[in-house]
Order: C-alpha cells, then structure tokens, then sequence
C-alpha cells in the first residue's frame, strides 16, 4: 500500500533523496522511511514549509506536471515597501530573467507593510546581525498563488515587482494544507480527507499517487 506523508520542512535542509555534503530532507524521517519515500517536488534550501513524500511516483505526475495547473500557496517577507499595483502586476504575469516567457497569472495578496526590527525571527541568521542594523528598512509581507514551478520563481516573481524575499514558507499544495501543529523538522502521514481531495476520483484508494 503506497504512502503519503507531510513535512514542514526546515530552512537548512536540502530537498534531495540524498547529497554526499549537504544535509537532506530525509534526515527529518526514520531509517526504514528514507529507503522508501521521496520529495515530490522541491523547495529551495531556505525556504520551509509543506513538502509532501510518497512511495507513490503517480503522485508526482498528479502534482507536478505544469497542465495539472495544481495551486501552491506561498507566504513571504521581502524587504521593500510594496503597493497594490505590485500585486496587480503579479496577477497578470512578469518577466522572471531574460528570454523567458512571463510568468502566468496568480493571485496576489498585500498582508502588511512592516520592518526588519519587527521581522528579525525570520531573517536569515548568517545575515541577521548585519540586517538589524537598520531596523527600520521596509518590509512587505504577502501571500501568493501559483500553479507553475520554474526554479526561484516566488523570489523571481517579487524581485520582479521591486521586492527581495529574505523569508519563504510554502503553506498549502492544491487542497492539501500544512498541519500548524507540526514544528519545523516534524512529519505525519497525510490523512484519508486530505489523499482523497488531492487525488482525482479515479484513483481515490488506489494506491497511485505522489506529490
């Protein structure tokens, strides 16, 4: 029976079944579980949030592939003092680098203005002490939807619109949300709701899916 699991993954670690220098994902599970599961999808080393794992690699094909159109909910800090107009430019597309076709429509929301004083938990510690030095630098703190995966693309989208993200965290993939009782580092398996919204009715207790 195959097996699905959430993580809230750690800033640190590297999304990877393995890597001979850096620490992976796979440290967060149990011996018998790192032999059998693996990352469906990515995140970037500093980025944490929801990763899901699974022995099921049809989950992948579900999640992954760029015509399934499967929604990512993303939450960041950037420093910079972002305005309405910058969400509306997300909505409609930006150019991530040269050559590339814009980015496709998502959906943009502006939480808060605030500052680096107020954001130091979420800095990055090798650059924390050197960021509080300004306390007052604007920050800008919101969320965004998208259903793409190019590689950096929430980080390409917001440097796009005048914005640097310093803090990410991936909040939901699809309908599937990352369990807030769960601490950095710590797992669980996904529930029969949660399966059963991700996978579509043909495959429902199959045992063919992954993330």
């Amino acid at each position: 029976m195959a097996q699905y699991y959430m993580l809230h993954k750690p800033r640190g670690l590297l999304t990877a079944k393995r890597d001979a220098r850096r620490e992976t994902v796979m440290s967060c599970f149990p011996e018998a579980l790192r032999e059998t599961l693996h990352p469906v999808g990515r995140l970037d080393k500093d980025t944490a949030g929801l990763l899901l794992f699974t022995d099921d690699g049809m989950l992948d094909v579900r999640l992954l592939r760029p015509e399934q159109h499967v929604e990512k909910e993303y939450e960041y800090r950037a420093f910079g003092h972002l305005h309405d107009d910058a969400m509306r430019q997300l909505e409609t597309g930006v150019l991530l680098l040269a050559g590339q076709p814009l980015s496709l429509p998502a959906r943009a929301q502006l939480l808060a203005h605030t500052n680096i004083g107020e954001s130091a938990p979420y800095l990055p510690e090798r650059f924390r002490e050197k960021y509080l030095k300004n306390p007052s630098r604007p920050v800008t703190l919101g969320r965004l939807w998208i259903t793409e995966g190019r590689k950096h693309q929430v980080k390409l989208m917001i440097k796009a619109v005048g914005g640097h993200v310093f803090y990410l965290k991936r909040l939901a993939i699809g309908p599937v949300r990352l369990d807030e009782m769960l601490r950095p580092g710590e797992y669980r398996p996904l529930t029969a709701e949660e399966l059963a919204a991700l996978m579509p009715p043909a495959t429902n207790g199959g045992g063919t899916a992954g993330a």
